[in-house]
Order: C-alpha cells, then structure tokens, then sequence
C-alpha cells in the first residue's frame, strides 16, 4: 500500500505546523487553520512570535528544540494566541529529519476533552433528575394543593395577624408550585422532532426578546458565519436555551457596562462517542460570551448539575434543562468562566434530509 503523506497531514486530529529554520511557519494542517482562523498560505513565513508572543512557551520550545537539536514536549502548558484567551495544551517540537532543519510542531489541546468529559457528565446528571421529576411533581402536587386550600379557609376568620400568616402560606405554595412546574420539564423523556433549523433566525428571535425585555439595557454584539448550514433540532426548545443562557448572562453583568457576544462558527473536528461504534459530529458551534463577574469556581464543574446555583433566589434547574435539551438534539454544552469573561459554547449537529423511500 502506498503511503498519501498529505492525506496523513490533512486528516491529523490536532493542530501541526512545519517550522523552517528561521522559525518560519512553511506548512500547516486543517486542525492548525481552525485553531489560529488562518488559511496554511496566509500563515506562510510568518514567523512563530508574530502568531503566538514574543515571550510565549511555543517560541522558547521551538527555539529551545533547535538548539538541541532533539524532540521535546511538554505537558499542561498555557497556550495563547495573541488575540485569543489561552487554553491548556500539550506542546511537542521536533526535527523532521536529518536532512532539514525545519521543525515539527505540534499542539494538542486538552482543555477541550476535559470540557468535553464534563458535558457529558452533566448530560447523565440531568437525565437523572427525569426518573424523580414525574414522580415528585405528582406526590408534591397533592399536598401542595391540601396546604393551599387549608389557608384559604383560615383566612376566613383569621385576625389580622393571622391573616399575615395565611397569605404567607399561600405565597410559599405559590412558589413551590412554580418549582414544581419547572422541575417537571424533566420529566418529558419524549425523543426530540428533529428538523432543519436556522440557528441564527432562532438566536435572532432569543435576542429581541431579550432587548424588550430583562436586556433592554445591555449592549449586544453578534458576529454570525453567514455560510452555516442548518442544525438539526427543534426551533422552540434551542429558543429555550439561547433565552435561558442570555438570561443568566444578563442577570451577572452590570448594565452600565454589559455586554454580551453572539458568535457563530464551524469546527468540523468535534465528535464524541454516542455508544456502540457510532461517533456524532456537532461541527455548529454557537458561543454566547458575557463581561459580568463570572462563575465562582467552586461552582463551575458543576454548573450543570440539578439544583446548583449561585443566585441567592435560583432554583439551579435552568441550566441542567439547557443540557437536557442539547443531550436530546444530540449536541454538547460547555461552560468557561472566570471574572469578567464567561462563555457558554453549544454544539449542534447539522441537519441531513431523510432518505426518500
């Protein structure tokens, strides 16, 4: 069998650029293109500072490895672009030969996996809360409506005081009514209607709503990728979860300097495992990133766990619905926080027609 060393460059799973002696980019994979937003031509002869800093762990690796004419790695390293946030990466140089003197060079993120591990966590975390929700909805609902309707006759001819007191009990059920209701949408195990949805109509729908409403005092920015193709999902329930995720946005911000980002993009390279042989491609990413004050950290593993909240009056249930509804389209959910920078990133799978029988 002959060996295609293009196809083998093309297809790499990780990011991988061909260094030259003057620590000049000459090559770079598809993976390497995505990571950096730049085409392997417009990297070309770019020097490896221009692209990733003057003082960075991938300049001083490769100079490092030129020096020693050896291969070196290494491990959980920070890696940052100059325009773009770091992310946690392995790091490896090495010569490509001893004919040459250019240099391989690769990055393997791992932040990626371990975000990647952690939504599917939280998918199986809220499908847990489905087997209870039908259950306590039901066994809470009756009582619940005993509690309401004993207050109500109390108040008939209660004093004043009492009276104080009824109202409050009534107010309590109210609201544990509510709660209720919200933990029920769990219990809808039912397998999503899947069709094709323009994502960015329903992110425009999400985003006017919030404008008119809780938002009407944030500013906005929406950077779309015009060529997406459609997802495959169920309009109403993705408008559930941009208005739940722009609304928790909203709420951590201040509203003098708010802002929050829509940003749509492609990334053909994320799949993961849904059982068996099989993989799911979610290449339809939609990043909502807000300024506010961030997630703490304690609380961001688990973000998407039932009834974890940071809101002195949160329920915790908004979020683990969000994943719920993602699991259901066959996407993933992510979060990344820290102060003043928090985004939430959605991973769609695109939409393909139905065989004609």
């Amino acid at each position: 069998m002959t060996l295609n060393y293009e196809q083998i460059w093309a297809t790499l799973p990780f990011p991988a650029f061909v260094v030259d002696a003057e620590s000049r980019f000459s090559h770079a994979n598809a993976a390497a293109e995505q990571l950096v937003k730049l085409s392997s031509k417009q990297l070309r002869e770019k020097d490896v500072k221009y692209l990733f800093g003057q003082n960075s762990v991938i300049a001083a690796t490769v100079e490092k490895a030129r020096s020693k004419l050896g291969s070196l790695m290494q491990y959980n390293v920070e890696v940052a672009l100059n325009y773009a946030d770091p992310m946690t990466s392995n790091v490896h140089v090495g010569p490509l030969g001893t004919d040459t003197n250019d240099l391989l060079l690769l990055i393997q993120p791992t932040s990626v996996a371990q975000k990647m591990s952690r939504s599917l966590t939280h998918m199986t975390a809220a499908r847990s809360v489905e087997a209870m929700s039908a259950m306590l909805a039901h066994e809470l609902r009756n009582p619940l409506a005993g509690i309401s309707g004993a207050a109500q006759l109390l108040a008939m001819n209660a004093s004043e005081a009492e009276l104080e007191l009824t109202e409050l009990i009534e107010a309590e059920t109210r609201r544990i009514g509510k709660l209720i209701d919200r933990v029920e949408h769990f219990g809808d195990n039912r397998p999503t209607a899947l069709a094709a949805v323009n994502i960015h109509d329903v992110l425009d729908r999400a985003l006017r709503a919030a404008q008119a409403g809780f938002a009407s005092d944030i500013a906005f920015v929406v950077d779309y990728d015009p060529s997406l193709p459609d997802a495959a999902g169920d309009a109403d329930q993705l408008l559930q979860v941009f208005q739940n995720v722009i609304k928790n946005a909203a709420e951590a911000i201040d509203s003098r300097h708010g802002k929050i980002k829509l940003h749509t993009s492609y990334n053909s390279g994320v799949k993961f495992a849904v059982g068996g042989n099989r993989t799911q491609n979610v290449p339809l990413q939609i990043a909502i990133t807000d300024n506010g004050s961030g997630i703490p950290e304690a609380l961001i593993a688990e973000v998407f766990d039932p009834f974890v909240t940071s809101k002195s009056n949160g329920s915790g249930l908004g979020l683990p619905l969000v994943s719920k509804i993602i699991a259901g389209h066959g996407g993933l959910v992510e979060c990344d926080s820290r102060p003043g920078r928090t985004t939430f990133i959605i991973r769609l799978p695109i939409w393909r027609s139905p065989p004609e029988l």
